[in-house]
């Protein structure tokens, strides 16, 4: 990371921001009610990230509709600067269903074919957000598509030319993929540009084929040493990977979970915050320790509730939760 220059962004993401249609119980008439919630993985993130007191900037692409007025109109009210957000014309704001089980697990349903977030081509990146940022985070389903595809690597290309840290989550969505092969592929790739890495544990076995998670992260590290991954586990916890360090912490267990849209990316973005206030060339074992039980009781608290982007825990409730 280039430590002379003073940074106008703490982290700069780009990918997808969209409608979250959660099932809010049944009408008078027995119909199904779903409630629109904004999200998207990336702006999850960094609506987090705004909690936790850091400054953040939006790269993508929303219909210019309702839905993604709305959308502008939120991620700005949370702090998120939307200069690098474009309005298209011409194509909708991608929708989400999300179906829950007993568990609090989802299922998705996309409207995506075309969605917005599709749409966004390389020279509508904005170069100088990203040259500016500390980090930058992106995640596997800004590659679904050709022209958002070109835009991701654009972005890859300007953070490592600017010598800035680069953050990945691939949040496997398999809905969204021509083919398995293809989301495997692509999600290689974001692998092998990071410096950074949060994956969940059906994505690492997913990836490398590799039931047992230090051997899987092994076979990660050969695509790409990287600094720092962090593997979640959800309610068993999760490990971080740093150097020879193998740090596991256990989950938080919350009575009153919901669904679990968005637990991975509120970890995500306190793992990053964690290395935005630490210098990650020299972490010790109890400052993971500290790092992971902080995102793991981050991401217990917004299982509690529905949706993500709006309803992240502030620092606060999670120092609390971690004290209790």
């Amino acid at each position: 990371m280039c430590k002379n220059k003073i940074k106008t962004y703490d982290v700069v993401a780009l990918g997808e921001l969209l409608i979250d249609f959660i099932n809010s119980g049944v009408s008078e008439q027995g119909n199904p009610i779903f409630e629109a919630n904004p999200g998207g993985a990336p702006c999850n993130v960094l609506s987090m990230l705004q909690n936790l007191d850091k400054t953040t900037g939006f790269i993508g692409k929303v219909g210019k509709d309702q839905f993604g007025i709305m959308l502008k109109h939120v991620i700005e009210e949370i702090g998120i600067d939307t200069k690098g957000l474009i309005m298209d014309s011409d194509v909708n704001t991608t929708l989400a269903f999300v179906h829950t089980d007993e568990e609090g697990d989802r299922d998705f349903s996309f409207y995506r074919k075309p969605g917005a977030d599709m749409m966004l081509k390389a020279e509508e990146v904005h170069e100088e957000m990203i040259a500016n940022a500390k980090i930058f985070h992106f995640g596997s389903l800004s590659m679904t598509d050709t022209s958002v595809e070109e835009a991701t690597k654009k972005a890859i290309e300007i953070a490592k030319d600017n010598q800035i840290l680069i953050s990945f989550d691939p949040n496997l969505r398999e809905p969204l993929w021509d083919s398995l092969d293809k989301a495997k592929e692509k999600i290689i790739y974001g692998i092998s540009q990071c410096d950074i890495l949060k994956i969940s544990e059906e994505e690492l076995v997913f990836v490398t084929n590799e039931e047992n998670i230090e051997k899987a992260v092994l076979k990660l590290k050969e695509i790409n040493p990287m600094k720092l991954i962090c593997v979640t586990s959800g309610k068993k916890g999760s490990i971080a990977f740093y150097k020879d360090l193998v740090v596991y912490a256990a989950g938080f267990i919350q009575k009153k979970t919901i669904e679990t849209t968005g637990a991975g990316d509120t970890f995500c973005a306190c793992m990053i915050n964690y290395i935005l206030e630490n210098d990650i060339s020299d972490l010790k074992e109890y400052q993971l320790r500290e790092m992971l039980r902080f995102a793991n009781a981050a991401a217990s608290i917004i299982t509690t509730r529905k949706g993500a982007l709006k309803a992240m825990p502030l620092k606060e409730e999670v120092n609390n939760l971690c004290k209790n």
